[in-house]
């Protein structure tokens, strides 16, 4: 089965990086760019999961929460936050607001997709294994000296 999730971010560092993740483990992705344009795809596509931020221009990501949950045909979507606000009770907060879980800001690459893939259950694609991103040779012995 396909895997459809909608991407509602309105930092473009932060959307292009969960693009790129994503894609290349053969998601399908739908973006959004406000609260507002993420509700209208939520009422005419069949999704799997949305990733929402919380803080946007608008409507933020707390009122995207409560649309959704609100409307009997799309409260069991899952939803996750993605999002920097890392103070004490923010993640208590986003979850008694509607948000079935939280993934935390700066994105982390090397677990991002695994992160999210457990808020699919037993749909998700099997696992895939993020590559490390490290420059050949930088954490081999010796090759620190390499060039003095």
């Amino acid at each position: 089965m396909e895997q459809r999730i909608l991407i509602i971010e309105d930092n473009t560092s932060n959307l292009e990086l969960m693009i790129y993740l994503l894609q290349a483990f053969g998601y399908t992705l739908l973006t959004a760019r406000s609260g507002e344009e993420g509700l209208e795809i939520l009422r005419r596509e069949e999704l799997q999961l949305v990733l929402c931020d919380i803080s946007m221009v608008g409507m933020d990501g707390y009122e995207v929460a409560r649309h959704l949950k609100a409307d009997p045909s799309l409260r069991t979507l899952p939803l996750v936050a993605v999002t920097a606000l890392a103070m004490l009770g923010d993640c208590e907060h986003i979850l008694a607001t509607g948000f079935d879980g939280y993934i935390a800001k700066p994105i982390e690459p090397e677990t991002f997709v695994a992160q999210m893939q457990g808020f699919l259950g037993a749909t998700a694609p099997p696992p895939v294994h993020v590559h490390d991103f490290q420059t050949p040779g930088e954490d081999e012995p010796g090759m620190a000296d390499a060039g003095s």
